[in-house]
């Protein structure tokens, strides 16, 4: 009979400290979420550092062409005198990149928890010149003792050439493609998202009528 009296003391006891545990444990995460706000949303934060870290990168170097060329520079001196000419072996190469510093805020696109649209600035050649440890002076003739002269404008022919050669070689296509393989593990792998490459739209404005 006795222990019989002490569990009925103890039953509205024990009830009690159940009943209390109960509520401090669903009380609590309130609680917690008044005294310790939220700072801003996770994505903005994302973005903001994806942002940076793309622009750290700079200019992105993707596809480098390399040429060997013989050029003929010919430069007129007299209706009485023969042509100047000089023929060079000219090395050269050229450096396609996208610069990743024009990107802003707008061209980074999160489409829900998995998807990021990149709109790429357009691809450009970084630049372009005359490597002079592979090339050479083949010949020289009526130089007229301008010689330096008469090659260091054969050179300065040579590196646009070098230019125009690029351009028409689909340096800016291969860029672009190139920027597929890098780019997009790289993103990828900063954002955990599935990341989506474009080139970005430029909208030219409508052309303005003559007036009468």
């Amino acid at each position: 009979m006795r222990i019989l009296f002490v569990l009925r003391k103890l039953i509205p006891w024990v009830l009690f400290l159940i009943v209390a545990g109960l509520a401090w444990r669903f009380l609590l995460i309130p609680v917690k979420n008044f005294l310790n706000p939220q700072e801003e949303p996770a994505v903005e934060v994302t973005h903001n550092t994806i942002l940076t870290k793309i622009e750290e990168m700079g200019k992105l170097e993707l596809v480098r062409y390399n040429f060997k060329d013989v050029v003929e520079y010919s430069r007129e001196v007299s209706r009485f005198l023969p042509n100047s000419k000089v023929a060079l072996i000219v090395g050269g190469e050229a450096v396609g990149c996208i610069d990743l510093q024009k990107l802003q805020p707008g061209d980074l696109q999160f489409i829900g928890d998995s998807v990021l649209h990149v709109s790429l600035p357009a691809p450009e050649i970084c630049y372009y010149r005359v490597d002079h440890t592979q090339s050479k002076v083949f010949s020289k003739e009526n130089t007229y003792f301008q010689d330096a002269e008469l090659v260091d404008e054969g050179y300065k022919y040579a590196e646009e050439n070098v230019k125009k050669a690029a351009l028409s070689s689909g340096i800016l296509k291969q860029t672009s493609l190139n920027a597929e393989k890098v780019l997009k593990p790289m993103l990828e792998n900063m954002t955990g998202r599935r990341v989506y490459l474009m080139p970005r739209e430029t909208m030219a404005a409508p052309p303005v009528q003559k007036r009468r």
